[in-house]
């Protein structure tokens, strides 16, 4: 289940010894619960990158720092899923915490949720205590789903449960969760803080600005952040056949300003994923070209941050 070899992406290829950014491609869908695809996010991602233009009014010309693709995360695809999830993440750890001791920007493309563990732990052993933006429609806050503890749905109790130098975790987006996720997020007390979709558009219905609101959200969190993306947070038209669609969400333009306020804000990003982008089964490309786009703010918004 390794993802082809591609070495080019944003139409540049850049050795890795060369690279400010480097992509690792997870291309892992184990535990997903209802739509599938997300196994082939990554080659459809790196593929799509191709069609952009890369002029950004938000983050400059970001291919120009070098960002380079490495191979894909191995895995035993007749395991389990959760110890297909243990393999993958010993292995990304590894390679997360091995591209940090080179000063290197980790952008991990995924594939399902349950991936992004490994790289949150390599980036909180390195630089803890760090805080998790989590962009979402779900909290991930479940103990486990359908039997699965390495699963999209409890990504974030893992964490919080798991690495204690994650001392903050800021959620995006929320708009589909339940009792137990609830429950789970007010017994951390200060620790999580979660902006849900309805807030969001009430506050803004009743004057308030979107850049206030994000500004409030992304003072809680620590110096050094780490970002993930699942890209159901945003509006389901801009991913029509990711997994778990919900209606409303971020649009572009507000996914963007919250990234522009981070980078904006004197913190720094040590770390990013995007995942639960799934290319369309018709062969379309509409998945692939939003989620290609968001991670070119992405590297956008972890480029600036660092200076």
């Amino acid at each position: 289940m390794n993802a082809p070899d591609c070495t080019a992406i944003f139409e540049a290829s850049c050795p890795l010894g060369d690279a400010r950014i480097v992509v690792v491609p997870v291309p892992f869908e184990g535990t997903t619960s209802y739509g599938k695809g997300t196994a082939g996010g990554p080659t459809a991602i790196i593929d799509a990158s191709h069609q952009l233009d890369f002029e950004d009014p938000w983050f400059g010309r970001t291919r120009d720092c070098g960002i380079a693709v490495d191979r894909a995360i191995a895995f035993d695809p007749k395991a389990s899923p959760d110890e297909a999830g243990t393999q993958i993440e010993s292995s990304l750890h590894e390679r997360v915490s091995a591209l940090l001791r080179q000063s290197k920007i980790p952008a991990v493309l995924g594939g399902e949720h349950s991936i992004s563990l490994g790289a949150i732990r390599a980036c909180a052993d390195r630089f803890g205590p760090i805080g998790v933006l989590q962009v979402d429609a779900h909290m991930d806050l479940r103990l486990a789903y359908q039997g699965f503890t390495h699963s999209h749905a409890s990504v974030m109790h893992e964490v919080l449960d798991r690495l204690p130098d994650v001392r903050k975790l800021v959620q995006v987006g929320i708009r589909d969760y339940c009792a137990e996720e609830v429950a789970f997020a007010q017994s951390q007390g200060e620790r999580v803080e979660v902006l849900r979709d309805d807030e969001l558009f009430r506050r803004c219905d009743m004057g308030e600005s979107a850049r206030a609101v994000f500004v409030e959200v992304i003072a809680s969190l620590p110096e050094r952040v780490y970002v993930s993306f699942d890209i159901d947070g945003l509006d389901p038209s801009l991913c029509p056949n990711t997994g778990t669609p919900v209606p409303g969400g971020l649009g572009f333009n507000q996914a963007s300003l919250l990234l522009q306020v981070l980078a904006e804000s004197g913190r720094t990003v040590v770390g990013f994923d995007l995942v639960e982008v799934a290319p369309s089964p018709g062969g379309g490309e509409w998945d692939a070209n939003v989620g290609a786009r968001v991670l070119y703010k992405l590297c956008g918004c972890a480029v600036r941050s660092q200076g």
